[in-house]
Formats: C-alpha cells, sequence, structure tokens
C-alpha cells in the first residue's frame, strides 16, 4: 500500500467518525425496586446463583455446614473473619499460582446490584485478586445495607481510592459459546453464593 492510499483511506475514515456526544450522567429515572433485596436473591438465582440472607458470621456458618460445596472442599480461603475456615492463609502465599487447587473461597464483597445481581469487588483486601475467578466455588459476603437498585447508584460509587483492580462479578462462570452448549465454570468459578448480612 502506498503512503497516499493509506492516507485517503485514514482520510475517508476521518470524515465519516460519528460526532462525539456528551457521556450520560448517572442522574436519573432509573429502575427503584421496592424491596432491591428481593431483587437481587431473585435476579442471582435466576443466572445460576445462591443468594442466603443472614443476620451475622454465626449464620453464614450454619448455611456453610449445610453446603455441599463446603462439606465437600479439601482447599479453601476465608477472608471473611469467622466465617468458614481457611486451609491456606492468603497472607503466605507469594505466588498465585499456588491458589490452582482452591475448592472454596469466602471473600468479602463492597456492594451489590439489585437490577443485575453484580457484587463489585476489588483487591482492597484481597491479596491476590485471582482467587475472585480461580478457585471451584466462590462465596461473597455483602452487607444488606450494601445493595444499590440500579448499575447508575453502583457507578456513582466507584473509587479507586485504595485499589488498583476492581470488577463486577454476577453469578457463576458460563459460557455457551460452542454450538450453544452452555457450560458452567468454563473459565472462572462453578457456583457462586452471595451472603447478604444484615
Amino acid at each position: 500500500m502506498t503512503i497516499s492510499a493509506r492516507d485517503s483511506i485514514l482520510g475517508s475514515i476521518r470524515r465519516h467518525l460519528p460526532e462525539a456526544a456528551e457521556r450520560p450522567g448517572h442522574d436519573g429515572p432509573w429502575i427503584q425496586y421496592p424491596d432491591p433485596l428481593s431483587q437481587f436473591a431473585s435476579v442471582l438465582e435466576a443466572i445460576g446463583g445462591r443468594c442466603v440472607r443472614v443476620k451475622d458470621v454465626a449464620e453464614i456458618n450454619q448455611d456453610l455446614a449445610t453446603f455441599p460445596v463446603y462439606a465437600a472442599a479439601r482447599m479453601m480461603v476465608s477472608l471473611v473473619p469467622g466465617a468458614g475456615r481457611s486451609v491456606r492463609e492468603m497472607a503466605n502465599v507469594a505466588d498465585p499460582h499456588e491458589l490452582a487447587d482452591v475448592d472454596l473461597a469466602i471473600l468479602p464483597g463492597d456492594f451489590a446490584v439489585a437490577e443485575n445481581a453484580a457484587v463489585w469487588v476489588t483487591d482492597a483486601a484481597v491479596k491476590h485478586r485471582v482467587i475472585y475467578f480461580l478457585s471451584q466455588h466462590l462465596a461473597l459476603v455483602v452487607s444488606a445495607g450494601q445493595v444499590v437498585h440500579n448499575l447508575h447508584e453502583a457507578y456513582a460509587r466507584l473509587t479507586f481510592d485504595a485499589a488498583r483492580f476492581g470488577a463486577f462479578i454476577a453469578g457463576p462462570s458460563k459460557t455457551a459459546d460452542i454450538e450453544q452448549s452452555l457450560v458452567i465454570g468454563a473459565h472462572g468459578p462453578r457456583s457462586m453464593t452471595v451472603y447478604l448480612m444484615e
């Protein structure tokens, strides 16, 4: 390709660029739910997750005692004080590859979104963020008072003052890219439980 042909192509692209538009703000008549906690639980279950409303850590442990995933897990990491047990201490893990065999991770979530059952997580209190995606099963603990109605409210909350990483996680990992055959846990946890703690 000659330089003149390249310039001609690039010039044509530049002449047909769409006009810039203002970014939408966070304020607006966005959806509000009469009971955002119930909405969150309903959506999470619809996308393959499990929501358990608890009063305290003791009730988390009561649920874990009856949870088959917990009973079957050999390698566990818990970064929620008092919830479950840690077989491997994250503080002692230097190489994230050492977490490849974690069956269940119990981790804190910052807040949750009723609209799509997403939970915002960061690495502010989690040494190796890969644990969110590497463990076979994931349990997140979120304060029930930290459930917002919609993503606009969620985006208004996002800050990266104390974290370098953040992500919304909703439900277990799943894909149906190949022949529309749904595969659970293709590139992340095979199950996701969210404990909404009063």
